[in-house]
């Protein structure tokens, strides 16, 4: 039982932060882009987040060079 009530814990703290670093997204997009372009309709918080997490999958990081020195 701890286990399933860790687990549970774990999924809200990793939606939580989702949803909060989502929220800068959201107000830069409706605050700049709504405005400025025509045609361009205000974003949810959940439209932001996944705006969010196509962005880390489509800009992701693939650098797996080991630098060391001898």
């Amino acid at each position: 039982m701890p286990v399933v009530i860790a687990l549970i814990v774990v999924v809200v703290m990793v939606v939580a932060i989702g949803l909060l670093f989502s929220l800068p997204v959201m107000l830069l997009w409706n605050g700049c882009l709504v405005g400025a372009i025509a045609g361009v309709n205000e974003i949810s918080w959940l439209q932001a987040w996944g705006i969010l997490i196509l962005f880390g999958l489509l800009f992701k990081s693939s650098d797996t060079s080991v630098s060391t020195k001898a």
